[in-house]
């Protein structure tokens, strides 16, 4: 067997036979040119219609890049045809393992995808010898075929959320099923204009179908929920409401004490460092951090205060029964507002327009800790690119990597 017929059949061009090899060394770069003539006319068929054609309109060469063979970049010499077909007129010839305008070949575009997987463009593009820009469109196009066209059929259930595009307060939204935990649709901006094209995708029927939404306290995404489902249950997340009093009240209290003590530099130290011992949940604090976390509260009134509602708050999305829930939300705000303490009153005063979404907890027991893992693994993404200039190119990689669960 000659080492041409090896490279027909290791290389399993269909269609065509192997005319001749070339191998060009240039330091320690190897280069394998194999020209590809095809075998007959016989079996042509249309690029376009997938008719079948009985003759040709011209053939010309084309350098078509291939998987490497061992240590040697391959490209192929393709003498490609252009049929006359009855239909469509001059058009390609129709191969299996060559797309229609492609310059390289259907198992080296899979590989470039698998490959954009698990590192970035740039290091795909180094290891084949591509450039970064083809790469990038290769992984693009295998991403739109994979992900394609989301199916919002059968959506009854909606966790929506934001996350940073870019330094500068420059966000997108994404917007996923909880239960499969898929990410149907993501778009730019955090506004109601911005989300309104999901809406517009979802249809009228879609939107009455709609039952909860699970979601941060974001009025913007609150008001254009009720626009176009106004039956749809708001349901707000845990995580969210205790990180927001986290922000407003213990923060604010933790300054305010650590400004009262500024004559006892100790003591004012004590409090100033505190931040990340208040803000954790009491389960994870442990040995010498909870010796801290007592002698502090022991010494401040305000700041045990702060710290016992705060844990008190997350007992709200524990219950299943929204009168009990109601009751329970009825003390907790009064012993809020009789407290004395002016951040803690006035967080209690705005939280109480937001009771029905927290209530809704006990009907729709949602949270938005995938959204957190999506955010996450949305950074990675990031980091691992060093950051998307293609916006639509960024959104098939998060949606590529949170396919949703099957069945």
């Amino acid at each position: 067997m000659s080492y041409s017929d090896v490279i027909a059949i290791a290389g399993g061009w269909e269609g065509y036979r192997v005319a001749g090899t070339r191998t060009i060394v240039t330091g320690d770069a190897k280069r394998i040119e194999v020209e590809l003539i095809a075998l007959s006319q016989d079996e042509m068929v249309c690029g376009s219609c997938g008719g079948r054609c009985t003759s040709v309109h011209e053939t010309t060469k084309r350098v078509i890049r291939d998987l490497p063979i061992l240590d040697a970049q391959t490209y192929l010499i393709v003498h490609r045809r252009r049929l006359l077909c009855p239909q469509c007129g001059p058009t390609l010839e129709r191969l299996s393992w060559l797309a229609k305008y492609a310059r390289v070949t259907r198992r080296l575009a899979e590989s470039v995808a698998r490959l954009c997987g698990v590192v970035s463009v740039k290091h795909v593009a180094q290891y084949l010898g591509l450039s970064w820009d083809q790469v990038k469109e290769i992984d693009k196009r295998s991403l739109t075929e994979r992900v394609g066209t989301v199916d919002l059929s059968n959506i009854e259930v909606l966790g929506m959320d934001e996350f940073a595009l870019h330094k500068g307060h420059r966000y997108a939204t994404v917007i996923i099923e909880p239960y499969r935990k898929e990410v149907l649709w993501i778009g730019k901006g955090r506004s109601r204009e911005s989300i309104r094209p999901f809406f517009t995708q979802l249809g009228p029927h879609g939107c009455k179908r709609l039952k909860a939404v699970v979601m941060d306290m974001n009025a913007s995404y609150e008001e254009e929920i009720k626009q176009h489902s106004p039956q749809a249950d708001i349901v707000y997340d845990l995580f969210h409401v205790v990180a927001k009093y986290g922000r407003e009240v213990i923060d604010r209290v933790r300054v305010d004490e650590a400004n009262r003590l500024k004559e006892d530099k100790k003591a004012r130290k004590v409090v100033k460092t505190s931040r990340w011992l208040l803000l954790r949940n009491s389960e994870n604090v442990k040995g010498d951090d909870m010796l801290r976390l007592q002698e502090l509260l022991e010494a401040n009134r305000s700041l045990l205060t702060v710290y016992l509602l705060k844990d008190d708050l997350k007992q709200l999305w524990k219950f299943t029964c929204i009168e009990e829930a109601g009751l329970f939300w009825e003390q907790w705000h009064q012993r809020a507002m009789e407290s004395g303490i002016p951040p803690l009153i006035l967080f209690a005063r705005r939280l109480k327009g937001y009771l029905q979404g927290i209530l809704n907890h006990c009907l729709w027991p949602l949270h938005t800790g995938i959204l957190e893992g999506i955010n996450n693994k949305i950074k990675v993404i990031k980091r691992m690119a060093y950051g998307f200039r293609d916006h639509e190119y960024f959104f098939l990689k998060i949606r590529a990597a949170f396919p949703g669960i099957p069945g």
